[in-house]
């Protein structure tokens, strides 16, 4: 929907800039062969007066010329030698030629063109015509539309090849869920034999944690099965969801050295919302895991709770207690690539972030904290 509605503003700004261009040419020519036609009209005036041999004729002839150059639109002021105006046409206000703006619209006139020096005369002083104006700003209006139309199609071309990559990194996702079902199916078969055949309680609960872990297996790669897919608006309880997570990762924290404790808690009431369980899920672990990544060799606390804030919006926080994150990183973490880890790939956060605010329309944010990181899933609910 986005790469249509941009296609759309595409679209239009170049209709705007074709027509405003098709426009604005028709009416400088139109223009122009209107002057052409006052130029023709004043070289006939004076030719009639030079072969009329009357008296009146050339006063005739030099009224009729005033009159088409007042027609000409441009503004035209004569001074004396003392600067004072004695003749003025085309000013922009209605004034005497002793009133003090029409000296100040001398000077105005001067800036745009030098005067012209007549013997006996004095200064013409005068000003751009209509056409002259327009042919100064019309152009960097339209130069002005063309590189907002190529910024454009650059960045239609950018966000077109960007869904080329992630239609291709979907597809990939989705193929290797495909190849992960044949060995997840072999390995389901081998530890229920195993549990058969268990005769101890270590053998026993190492079955129970297998196959645990091979649920997880599953999920995951159902996870990769959604890349790519609208999301569901599935109603669940992110209580559930929060003690779930939880209890996978309570059993798999250091315990001994530099032990983690890990608490999951829920609201008093139940908080029920729309949305993709899988996809939630996948978000939390990350925030989890990368928590769990902050505490290692350290020891610490690990929270996980659930908030209703209002009738309309609920919080998921994840909370430790280690190092936090340093002010100058804070704005760089959720970059996709970016990671403080010298294993990490930097694709956690971000895709954290974009299955809580592309798919869910919520809000993924890195909350003040006095110690620690504390990461906050704001969600409509």
């Amino acid at each position: 929907m986005r790469r249509s509605a941009t296609v759309v503003l595409l679209g239009g700004l170049l209709a705007v800039l074709l027509s405003a261009y098709t426009v604005y040419s028709r009416r400088v020519v139109r223009e122009l062969r209107r002057d052409a036609g006052r130029y023709g009209a004043m070289y006939a005036r004076v030719y009639q007066a030079l072969t009329d041999p009357t008296e009146e004729s050339g006063n005739t002839a030099l009224l009729a010329l005033s009159q088409q150059i007042n027609e000409l639109g441009v503004p035209v002021v004569i001074t004396d030698t003392a600067g004072m105006p004695t003749a003025a046409v085309n000013l922009p206000f209605s004034a005497p030629l002793t009133d003090p703006r029409v000296r100040a619209y001398v000077e105005s006139l001067d800036k745009q063109n030098a005067p012209v020096i007549e013997p006996g005369i004095g200064k013409v002083h005068f000003g751009d015509s209509v056409l002259i104006t327009s042919l100064r700003f019309i152009p960097l209006l339209l130069a002005s539309l063309l590189v907002l139309t190529g910024a454009a199609i650059v960045y239609v071309v950018r966000t077109r090849s960007r869904a080329d990559r992630e239609r291709v990194w979907a597809g990939m996702a989705r193929e290797s869920a495909h190849q992960l079902a044949t060995p997840l199916s072999s390995l389901s078969g081998w530890i229920e034999l195993l549990r058969d055949h268990a005769d101890d309680e270590v053998s026993a609960s190492a079955a129970r944690h297998m196959e645990a872990d091979l649920e997880r297996l599953e999920r995951v790669s159902h996870r990769f099965e959604r890349i790519g897919r609208p999301p569901r608006r599935d109603k669940l309880d992110l209580g559930d969801l929060v003690v779930r997570v939880g209890a996978y990762f309570q059993a798999r924290v250091p315990t001994l050295a530099h032990a983690v404790t890990l608490v999951a808690s829920r609201a008093n009431e139940p908080i029920v919302i729309e949305g993709d369980e899988v996809l939630l899920e996948w978000a939390l672990e990350v925030l989890v895991k990368n928590g769990l990544d902050a505490l290692a060799g350290r020891g610490g606390r690990l929270y996980l709770t659930t908030k209703r804030l209002d009738p309309d919006r609920v919080r998921v926080r994840v909370a430790d207690d280690g190092p936090g994150v340093p002010r100058e990183l804070r704005a760089r973490i959720f970059e996709p690539g970016y990671s403080t880890k010298q294993s990490g790939w930097g694709i956690g956060l971000s895709l954290a972030k974009r299955i809580v605010e592309e798919n869910h329309g919520g809000r993924l944010v890195l909350a003040p904290s006095e110690k620690g990181a504390t990461f906050d899933i704001i969600l409509q609910g």
